[in-house]
């Protein structure tokens, strides 16, 4: 089993600080970091504070990135059948696959009770995202379905005041063989 990273062992509020400082320093300054916790009581060499600023800061740009991409996705155009959402869920799911992947992968760094807390964690996300991936399938398909009725409405009302030349009756059969309507 690899060791667990020394940041990692770090007790939560200098950790907190640790990323506060790294944060607000923009990834920089290891040798003064190094400095301050050894101040602190704790013996971590600047290289270790650099791998583990490297992945804050990846995944600070990943929280970022998403972000960013959902304001656009926002900004984008009215949403109706609520695809935005779709695209968010989407976006939920493929990063929580990617986590996953990671913490399979990173498994030996860390203590069992550690990993089935973060299981735990992950599973409650998953069935939360799942959850508003059905919601969301759900109000997309009464969406269309609404919007086929609609149509069905019109082109009977067409036929009816002699627009086309459908009988009303065959636009309910067409609809009700098609998408199981009764209009």
């Amino acid at each position: 089993m690899a060791n667990r990273s020394s940041v990692n062992k770090l007790p939560g509020e200098i950790k907190s600080w640790l990323d506060k400082s790294l944060m607000e320093g923009n990834f920089s300054g290891y040798e003064l970091l190094e400095a301050a916790l050894k101040e602190r009581g704790f013996q971590i060499g600047k290289s270790s504070i650099h791998r583990y600023g490297s992945k804050l800061e990846r995944r600070l740009a990943t929280v970022r990135a998403a972000t960013e991409s959902a304001r656009i996705i926002a900004e984008g155009a009215a949403d109706e059948k609520d695809d935005r959402s779709a695209a968010v869920i989407a976006m939920v799911q493929s990063d929580i696959f990617e986590a996953m992947l990671s913490f399979q992968e990173a498994e030996e760094e860390q203590d069992q009770g550690a990993r089935l807390k973060l299981l735990a964690q992950a599973a409650k996300g998953i069935a939360d995202v799942t959850r508003a991936s059905v919601t969301q399938k759900k109000f997309a398909n009464e969406i269309r379905k609404q919007t086929i009725e609609d149509a069905v409405t019109e082109v009977k009302k067409k036929a009816h005041d002699g627009t086309f030349q459908f009988d009303p009756e065959a636009v309910e059969y067409i609809a009700g063989a098609l998408y199981g309507l009764k209009i």
